[in-house]
């Protein structure tokens, strides 16, 4: 099942975890303490996270470990890529625009 990683990140509890585990590995009481969600919620996040491709679950003995995973970041990094080149473009224009308009007032 393909969810949507935008549908997937709109949470702010989730958002939170992903923040969280940035830092690397960490087992659920761990997320719980720094994100500040109850033990459920950061269960059923780190569920829905884990279906979306987003963290990953390794088996430590009696722990387990969840990190994220960087295909989804990548993707999204990709996707995002087309429209930073559209800003970038207008930013360009834009700083040129401005310089011309500066330096066209520091002749007067």
């Amino acid at each position: 099942m393909h969810i949507d990683v935008f549908q997937t990140l709109a949470d702010p509890t989730r958002r939170r975890i992903v923040e969280v585990l940035r830092g690397g590995e960490q087992q659920v009481g761990d997320v719980v303490a720094k994100a500040g969600v109850h033990q459920s919620g950061v269960s059923r996040h780190l569920r829905i996270l884990s279906e979306a491709g987003f963290v990953s679950m390794r088996p430590d003995g009696q722990r387990r470990l969840y990190a994220l995973r960087p295909e989804p970041f990548r993707e999204l990094d990709e996707w995002l890529g087309s429209y930073r080149q559209l800003w970038e473009t207008r930013l360009d224009r834009f700083g040129a625009a401005l310089a011309k308009k500066q330096h066209g007032s520091k002749k007067k």
